[in-house]
């Protein structure tokens, strides 16, 4: 039965690596998943504790460590809940019935006579009653998951489902210290890097000894590019670091291209086309356009987004310790935010010639950005400098600088369209073509080349590999690409472009924000083209009662709101609606904006949004409303203000006033519908928001000024140049 185990279950099937019961009467949950701010210890903790029947304040979660956790691979696309969250229900179903079996042989009776009430298993034909920590009695399981044990069924749930108080948010709002750039370690120092410029630059020279012989400095660490510096104290290092930008001379080979051309260069450069065949790309030819015959209407269209950046408010870090240990040699131990602690070991072992065994990853947490920053460079980072000091633990921060320039961006992105509508206004055929560059450029154990910046910078350098296009369901540069609707013709072809003028890797939705952005404000412009309401129009083309579902949720909601409307003539209102289903296959949302546009200066003001989010079985309520209405409020910020800007040399975005984000006064107030389906499997929901929120403002600023903004940012300048055309 053990095929029927979940996927990582069944990798890591060792019940003592997810779950020990404790002596001070608690349970620790293991998962390899990482807190990213996401929520995902308190489902992991309700999903465990409903299982066990044990209250939630005595379960304990570890996550991330890859000497105590089971291999979860990453913490992304969405799937902690479907992947980690079925694996830990069923260990705790297993880990209950072997703890009722063990009962049951202690008070010679059968496991039908026995309850389970927060962890003590009671006797109903008795007075006799153990607890699950008195059968252990601190001993191991020693068995494997089966598949024989059968969790509960939903209808007994009394924990998932229900609202709970998140296990990680208490000594945040107290501000203990509770992240990376927290930790106190005995004997501890402090490191920094020295970055070129910009990409094409390379080291020259630099004053070594003047560096060397500052207050506290240990030691500056220069591998070719690659330039550090090791000191006592943080406000050492800090200035050694601010001392040496002023005098290192560096060499330029080569520049950036021109911003202005940037999308005209993705559009007439692919170096790899693939069509997209329900949602994966075959190795086949590019088909010709697919065309209706009998169609009245062609509309075609054309749409963009820029690089953006992570932007996490907390810049990266890292703590690493070298030491030797007998019989074991040298041995790493790093504390990182990666969002992948097993892979990010096997790339940091590839780089520093060492047995992946060598290295021991622990998760820490650090300001949220889900997708790839500069987490593992600062990994790598950190675990180069401290070599040099071995035996004391080293603390290394980036810099706000070094976040903005350095990080890998999310990629720009063009969207062309084109579809007929027939004379009822259906879609007869659908041709989308989607440009980007790689969204697939994390570290990982590579035989071509290392995805680490330390990597290209040393003397002898460790080249960037060659980028692949993914060929996976929904990922990469075609998440999403190909539409949710009925459609009797459809042609989907992704382009990936090999040549990229900034680093680029995995943000948030990877392509899905830019796909569904482009698709939802068509679907907007054909409802138009066909006289139609969009949000009949967009009903018309569905036949998945689901998907329905949210859309007619978010129109009847949004429909019983009553704005406040300002007399000022300045002002023009408007409302637009999106939809999509994450990956086709993950989290329904819907999501409807009311916005007003200042007809003086263009600025966009939104007012309120709804949204309606279905993600079958809910196990946190608070969770889920958390990730949907967070993903909308990231999304309007991408979509309002953010681009990474550049020249010749390099980023030029590298503070908050040169790349603004939404601040508090801008986030419109926002009401989240959830639709439960107790019955059904959780589907993943981190990711679900951010395409149609995208396409909801862009749809609700046609509605109040008549313009179709398709290159995001929708900045006032671009507004008032839509409108002087």
């Amino acid at each position: 039965m053990t095929d029927r185990l979940p996927f990582t279950l069944r990798q890591t099937p060792d019940l003592d690596r997810w779950i020990t019961f404790n002596e001070d009467g608690t349970v620790t949950v293991c998962t390899g998943k990482v807190e990213l701010g996401q929520g995902i210890k308190t489902a992991i903790a309700i999903i465990c504790a409903e299982e066990l029947d044990v209250d939630l304040h005595n379960i304990r979660v570890q996550s991330g460590d890859t000497e105590a956790a089971p291999n979860e691979f990453m913490t992304a696309g969405s799937g902690s809940i479907e992947a980690s969250g079925a694996a830990v229900r069923q260990v705790s179903a297993e880990a209950r019935q072997f703890l009722l079996q063990r009962a049951a042989e202690e008070m010679h009776t059968s496991i039908e006579n026995l309850t389970v009430e927060n962890g003590i298993v009671a006797n109903v034909q008795g007075n006799e009653n153990i607890s699950y920590w008195q059968l252990m009695q601190g001993r191991n399981f020693k068995v494997s998951a089966n598949g024989e044990a059968t969790p509960k069924p939903f209808a007994d749930h009394t924990k998932v489902g229900k609202r709970a108080q998140r296990i990680d948010l208490a000594d945040k709002v107290v501000g203990k210290p509770v992240y990376i750039q927290d930790m106190v370690l005995d004997n501890m120092v402090h490191g920094r890097i020295l970055r070129p410029p910009g990409y094409h630059f390379r080291f020259q020279s630099l004053d070594q000894d003047g560096i060397r012989s500052m207050p506290g400095i240990i030691d500056l660490v220069i591998d070719g590019s690659f330039i550090g510096i090791i000191a006592e104290r943080e406000e050492q290092v800090v200035n050694a670091l601010e001392k040496m930008k002023q005098i290192t001379q560096w060499a330029r080979h080569g520049e950036l291209p021109d911003q202005e051309a940037l999308h005209d260069f993705l559009s007439t450069n692919a170096s790899h086309s693939l069509p997209v065949i329900d949602g994966t790309p075959v190795e086949e030819p590019v088909p010709d356009f697919v065309t209706a015959e009998s169609a009245v209407t062609t509309v075609n269209a054309t749409y963009t987004k820029p690089f953006h950046m992570h932007g996490s408010i907390g810049p990266s870090a890292a703590v690493a310790l070298w030491q030797s240990e007998k019989g074991r040699g040298e041995t790493l131990t790093v504390w990182s935010h990666s969002q992948g602690p097993f892979v990010v070991r096997g790339a940091m072992a590839q780089v520093l010639k060492i047995p992946e065994e060598s290295i021991r990853v622990i998760h820490r947490e650090n300001a949220g950005c889900y997708g790839h920053n500069g987490a593992d460079d600062a990994a790598m980072d950190a675990a180069l400098l401290a070599k040099a000091v071995q035996g004391r633990p080293l603390l290394l921060k980036w810099t706000r600088d070094d976040e903005h320039s350095w990080e890998p961006y999310s990629p720009a992105m063009v969207m062309k369209v084109q579809a007929d509508l027939l004379r009822d206004g259906h879609i007869a055929a659908w041709n989308y073509d989607v440009f980007s560059n790689t969204h697939g450029g994390r570290p990982v154990a590579r035989a071509d080349g290392s995805h680490f910046i330390a990597a290209w910078h040393m003397a002898d350098p460790i080249a960037k590999p060659e980028a692949r296009p993914g060929k996976g369901s929904h990922s990469g540069i075609h998440r999403n690409a190909d539409p949710y609707y009925d459609l009797p013709q459809r042609r989907v072809i992704k382009h990936l472009v090999k040549v990229a003028p900034l680093r680029t890797s995995s943000t948030r939705g990877l392509g899905a924000y830019g796909n569904v952005f482009a698709i939802e404000s068509f679907m907007d412009e054909l409802a138009h083209a066909a006289g139609m309401d969009p949000i009949e129009f967009r009903l018309m083309h569905l036949t998945d009662e689901r998907a329905a579902a949210v859309i007619e949720a978010v129109r009847d909601q949004a429909n019983t709101i009553d704005l406040v409307r300002d007399d000022n003539p300045l002002l023009s209102y408007g409302r637009g609606m999106a939809f999509s289903r994450y990956k086709n296959a993950k989290c329904y949302a819907a999501v409807c904006v009311d916005l007003s546009v200042d007809l003086e200066t263009s600025n966009i003001h939104l007012i309120h949004a709804v949204i309606a989010g279905d993600a079958g079985q809910i196990i946190d309520p608070d969770g889920l409303s958390n990730q949907l209405e967070g993903g909308f409020i990231q999304s309007a910020s991408w979509t309002l203000k953010e681009q990474v800007l550049y020249d010749a040399d390099g980023i030029t975005s590298r503070d908050w006033d040169s790349y603004p984000i939404l601040t508090f006064p801008e986030i419109p107030t926002v009401d989240v519908i959830l639709l439960d389906h107790p019955e059904s499997r959780s589907l993943g929901a981190g990711e679900a928001t951010q395409g149609p929120a995208s396409a909801a403002i862009a749809n609700a600023v046609s509605d109040a000024v008549g313009l179709r903004l398709r290159d995001v940012p929708f900045t006032p300048e671009r507004l008032k140049k839509a409108a002087a055309s």
